[in-house]
C-alpha cells in the first residue's frame, strides 16, 4: 500500500439530467451539477478553491468559478486524452488535498454531446491538424478509420480472430448493462432491457460492432467533490475513500488504433491496474463489483483480462451464465454504464461507484467494501479504487 491510498475522499456527487437535447449550454449543465455536488457534501461556492475538468471541455475553470461565486482558486488542472481522462480528475484532485495545495476541488465535465458536437461522427480536422496528433491520425482516416467505432472495431474483429470471441459474447456485457438501466429512473433506457436476440438483430455500425455494441451520445454534467480523509469524516456523507488512482499509457501507444503492437488489446489498462493492485495493497478478487468503462462491449472483455479479473482470451467464459449482472460473481456497471445510462465521458461511471460505497445504489450490491472504476479504453486512461473504509 502506497503513503498515497486512502489519504483523500469523495464526498459529493452531483449530476443534471441525462437527454438528447439539453436545451442549455454546456456551462451551465456544468455549474448545476457541480452545485448538486457540493450540496450533496454539505459544502458550497466559498469553499471551493480548486477545480479539474477535461482538457476537452469547453467550459474553463475561471468561468464556472465566475457563475458560481467561487472565491480565490489554488489549484486548477486538466486532463487529456478524452474518456481516458475521467479518473485521472479525481487523481489530480486527490494529490491536491493529499499534499495540501488545495482544501476542496471539484471535478466536472458537460457537454451537449448529442444535440452539439457529436463524437461518434466523422471528424475530419482530426487528420488535418498541423501537430503529432493530426500526423498519428492520418495513418488511419484516408482509409476510412475515422469514427470511434470504426477504430474498435478492427480490435475486435482481431480479439475474435484470436481468442475465438463472437458477437454474442460482446452481447452479454450489453444486456447487462440494459438489465441495470431498466431499474435505474435517472438511465436514459429506464425501463428498456433488452435480450441477446435484440442485440444480435441490431444493425451493424462496423463489423462486427452493432448499434447495441455502441454507447450513447448524452447531453449532461457530472461533478465530484474531493477532500482530504480527515476533513471528511466531519461532513454528511459517507466517504468513497481513494484507495488508489492510477493512470497509464502503454509503449506504443496511439489515440484509439494502436494497431501496431504485438498483442492485441489494451495494455495501458494493464499498466493502470497494477498501479491500482500496488497503491492499495488489493488484488481483484477484493472487488466487490466493477464500473468499466463501456463505450463499446469489446473493449470490456479486453478490461477484465488486462485487469486481472481473467486469463488472456478468458472474458468470454468469465462473463458467461450471468456473471457481471446483479448477483453474479462480479456485477459491473449497476447503474447501466454509458449503453444504459448516459455517456457523460465516464464520469457518471465514477458517481456510480461512490453510491456503491456509500450503499446507496438503485442496483446495489452487498457489501461493496471495495469497487473498482475505469476510465475510457483505446486511449492513455486512469483509473480508481474506492473504499468504504481507510485501511
Amino acid at each position: 500500500m502506497s503513503g498515497f491510498s486512502n489519504s483523500a475522499a469523495i464526498v459529493g456527487i452531483g449530476a443534471t439530467e441525462f437527454s438528447k437535447e439539453s436545451g442549455r449550454s454546456e456551462l451551465q449543465l456544468s455549474c448545476e451539477a457541480t452545485l448538486a455536488a457540493l450540496a450533496d457534501a454539505g459544502l458550497t461556492p466559498k469553499d471551493v478553491d480548486g477545480l479539474v475538468t477535461f482538457k476537452m471541455d469547453n467550459s474553463s475553470e475561471i468561468a464556472l468559478a465566475r457563475e458560481l461565486g467561487m472565491g480565490d482558486l489554488r489549484f486548477f488542472s486538466r486532463v487529456d486524452y478524452g474518456g481516458g481522462a475521467a479518473c485521472g480528475t479525481v487523481q489530480q484532485a486527490a494529490m491536491a488535498v493529499a499534499t495540501g495545495v488545495a482544501d476542496v476541488v471539484v471535478c466536472y465535465r458537460g457537454f451537449n454531446e448529442r444535440s452539439g458536437q457529436r463524437y461518434g461522427q466523422v471528424q475530419s480536422w482530426a487528420a488535418t491538424q498541423v501537430n503529432s496528433n493530426g500526423l498519428d491520425n492520418a495513418w488511419s482516416y484516408p482509409y476510412g478509420l475515422s469514427t470511434p467505432a470504426a477504430t474498435v472495431a478492427m480490435q475486435a474483429r482481431r480479439y475474435m480472430h484470436e481468442y475465438g470471441a463472437t458477437s454474442r459474447d460482446f452481447g452479454l456485457v450489453a444486456v447487462a448493462d440494459r438489465k441495470h438501466a431498466a431499474t435505474n429512473p435517472n438511465a436514459f433506457f429506464y425501463g428498456k432491457p433488452i435480450t441477446i436476440e435484440d442485440h444480435q438483430s441490431s444493425r451493424l455500425i462496423a463489423d462486427p460492432l452493432r448499434l447495441l455494441d455502441c454507447c450513447q451520445e448524452s447531453d449532461g454534467a457530472v461533478a465530484l467533490v474531493v477532500v482530504s480523509a480527515e476533513r471528511a469524516k466531519d461532513l454528511p456523507q459517507t466517504p468513497a475513500y481513494i484507495a488508489a488512482a492510477a493512470q497509464g499509457s502503454a509503449a506504443d501507444q496511439f489515440v484509439m488504433n494502436s494497431y501496431y503492437r504485438n498483442d492485441i488489446g489494451v495494455p495501458e489498462m494493464g499498466v493502470v491496474g497494477r498501479e491500482l493492485w500496488r497503491q492499495s495493497g488489493l488484488k481483484p478478487d477484493d472487488m466487490a463489483m466493477a464500473v468499466l468503462y463501456d463505450h463499446f462491449t469489446p473493449y470490456v472483455l479486453m478490461q477484465l483480462e488486462e485487469l486481472g479479473f481473467c486469463g488472456r482470451g478468458e472474458a468470454p467464459g468469465f462473463i458467461a451464465d450471468g456473471a457481471i449482472e446483479i448477483g453474479g460473481k462480479l456485477p459491473i456497471n449497476t447503474h447501466g454504464g454509458q449503453l444504459g445510462e448516459a455517456y457523460i465521458h465516464g464520469m457518471n461511471g465514477i458517481a456510480e461507484g461512490v453510491r456503491q460505497v456509500r450503499g446507496a445504489s438503485i442496483n446495489q450490491v452487498i457489501n461493496a467494501d471495495h469497487v473498482l472504476v475505469t476510465a475510457g479504453t483505446g486511449v492513455p486512461t486512469s483509473g480508481l479504487v474506492l473504499s468504504r473504509e481507510v485501511g
